[in-house]
């Protein structure tokens, strides 16, 4: 599972750095974990007749010269050092992102045996980044998300993070202010003032929608409810917590494997409970689940989208200008800028 010189060949889960982990103390205790874990359902389709061949979106390349993983990788290592840069992949996708890491010298990269979900995907890294720094504050960005430009992005990511140990690691969801009735996010009504950075404000969560119907989320846009950008930041242990009141029985299962990381029954371990795994959702199940334990800033002058389906995608595309390709011309969909 350890391996220092490229990837394991058996397909496990694990890279360490030759140089080995510093102490999250040495460096303000701040992770970042990167989701790289979907198939990409919605968009294999579409991806499809534009490659010839199926490819998940979050190793695409729709703008610039790198693909979305790579620029959400960049995006977090200029907020933390590699050495605290986590990935976390699908197994039977190892070869794509070796290929794609390119040099990156991220410290660990996860490979889940299976796709349960979003909640394993994001506790699997928090396990062992938690065995390696108890005090970690960690920020989670999803792969497959347009985000421009990226310096006010990472400004308010630093926001957050500050704000978030100010509260005593309370998890502060970024948010983006609505501009269609969107059912496939999540919605959340801002609550009470708690506090400030620069110029952000951060408030208490009033509500969270997880893909409300059409009614609710037309009230919610009415009532200034903004959209979950899925990127927050957190203690890891604040996190760890919320996970035990929302789905103990996953958690009881990441607890078992974090008594076991650096040992030889790791592997066993991930395999044994991954077999059992409960299928949960992060949204749904953790951020949905217990609203009153959250908190929540707005983003200002970022343009944002979750390229999760087609439609955003092309959207986004038209948005910067750019042209767009589908299946009579399936090559020339490879930005360069």
């Amino acid at each position: 599972m350890f391996h220092k010189n490229g990837p394991n060949t058996n397909g496990y889960e694990m890279r360490v750095k030759e140089d080995g982990m510093e102490n999250g103390a040495a460096r303000g205790n701040v992770w970042s974990i990167v989701l790289a874990g979907g198939d990409g359902v919605r968009t294999k389709e579409f991806i499809r007749r534009w490659l010839g061949y199926e490819k998940p979106k979050q190793y695409c390349t729709f703008v610039g010269s790198r693909s979305m993983f790579q620029h959400t990788l960049d995006r977090a290592a200029r907020l933390t050092p590699w050495e605290r840069v986590v990935v976390v992949a699908a197994r039977h996708h190892q070869h794509e992102v070796w290929h794609q890491l390119d040099g990156r010298p991220a410290s660990m990269v996860l490979f889940q045996p299976k796709n349960v979900d979003t909640a394993a995907g994001i506790f699997l890294p928090l396990t062992y980044i938690l065995a390696r720094d108890p005090q970690a504050t960690v920020v989670i960005y999803p792969s497959d998300h347009f985000i421009s430009p990226e310096g006010a992005f990472l400004s308010a990511v630093d926001q957050a993070v500050r704000g978030s140990n100010g509260l005593g690691g309370r998890p502060v969801l970024l948010a983006a202010r609505p501009d269609s009735l969107e059912l496939e996010y999540g919605w959340i009504k801002p609550g009470r003032f708690l506090g400030g950075t620069g110029k952000a404000a951060i408030q208490a969560v009033e509500t969270f929608f997880e893909k409300p119907d059409a009614a609710t989320a037309d009230e919610a846009w009415a009532t200034g409810s903004l959209w979950n950008t899925m990127v927050l930041a957190a203690k890891g242990k604040e996190l760890w917590r919320l996970g035990w009141k929302c789905f103990p029985e996953m958690m009881s299962r990441f607890e078992r494997l974090k008594g076991t990381i650096d040992t030889v029954e790791q592997l066993s371990v991930i395999e044994a409970i991954y077999e059992a795994m409960p299928h949960r959702n992060f949204s749904s199940h953790l951020l949905q689940c217990a609203p009153e334990r959250l908190a929540v800033m707005e983003m200002t002058d970022v343009i944002w989208s979750d390229w999760g389906n087609q439609e955003r995608i092309l959207s986004g595309l038209e948005k910067l200008g750019k042209r767009s390709a589908v299946a009579e011309d399936p090559l020339a969909f490879l930005y360069v800028g």
